[in-house]
């Protein structure tokens, strides 16, 4: 069954308390929500969170946490996503220096490898989120078949979006590793740009990637707009979206 989430994230900007986000997440369809780095702020009340995914319906479905954060914060950040009841943390961006060669992606699945072995022993699972960076071509394929070749422990939260605008073809790398995929950002972009836009307004085949989640068997849909000029209007229009590809 397709499940639905929006990476909070894409609300950042609305003028509201996190607790009032959540509310307003729940006036849609979406099933969960996927944190972003607010949630670990001190200026918010995490019993409030409880309390608006609760009422909300909404599942704490994932969150992204950075990997300074895992390896310097590392009790902090399990004891917070922990009382969330969130047991998928992802890493959503590493430099482009981290995958420049061989030896650079080497390096970088191992810390990966590292901080998803100390987390599984904590009831945690460990993913990475792409953005363009990861696509570079080296040796026979791309960074991102390195990484992910050499992180066997490490799940893949492929962003639909930016993979096309790094000029990769969504549907191949969903159907090459699908097996590692259980997270799909609906995101798009202009890739002449690289600019964000909204979900069918870029250069993503939103139908030819949708098939490719559908075969995958991919657990959930998340949608994302990284710089959305009306945040509330992005938040309804990827709910609608979204809730059309169940």
């Amino acid at each position: 069954m397709v499940q639905t989430a929006i990476q909070l994230y894409s609300l950042r900007d609305i003028d509201a308390s996190l607790p009032e986000v959540l509310d307003l997440v729940g006036d849609t369809s979406f099933d969960g929500v996927e944190f972003a780095h607010r949630v670990g702020s001190d200026d918010v009340d995490v019993d409030a969170v409880l309390e608006a995914l609760e009422r909300n319906g909404l599942e704490s479905v994932a969150a992204h946490v950075g990997l300074e954060a895992l390896a310097e914060e590392y009790e902090a950040m399990t004891e917070l996503y922990e009382t969330l009841g969130c047991e998928t943390l992802v890493v959503p961006w590493l430099d482009p220096e981290q995958f420049a060669s061989e030896d650079a992606v080497a390096d970088t699945a191992g810390r990966l490898e590292r901080v998803a072995t100390d987390l599984a022993e904590d009831g945690f699972d460990l993913h990475y989120h792409n953005h363009d960076q990861e696509f570079v071509s080296l040796g026979e394929g791309t960074a991102m078949d390195e990484l992910l070749a050499r992180a066997p422990t490490v799940g893949f939260e492929i962003d639909l979006g930016w993979a096309r605008a790094a000029g990769a073809d969504p549907v191949e790398v969903v159907d090459e590793h699908a097996d590692r995929i259980s997270y799909a950002h609906f995101a798009d972009a202009d890739a002449e740009t690289m600019a964000c836009v909204e979900l069918g307004d870029g250069d993503l085949d939103v139908e030819a990637a949708l098939e490719a989640v559908r075969r995958a068997d991919v657990e959930w849909y998340v949608y994302e707009h990284d710089e959305p000029d009306t945040p509330r209007e992005s938040l309804a229009h990827g709910a609608e979206t979204l809730d059309s590809f169940r």
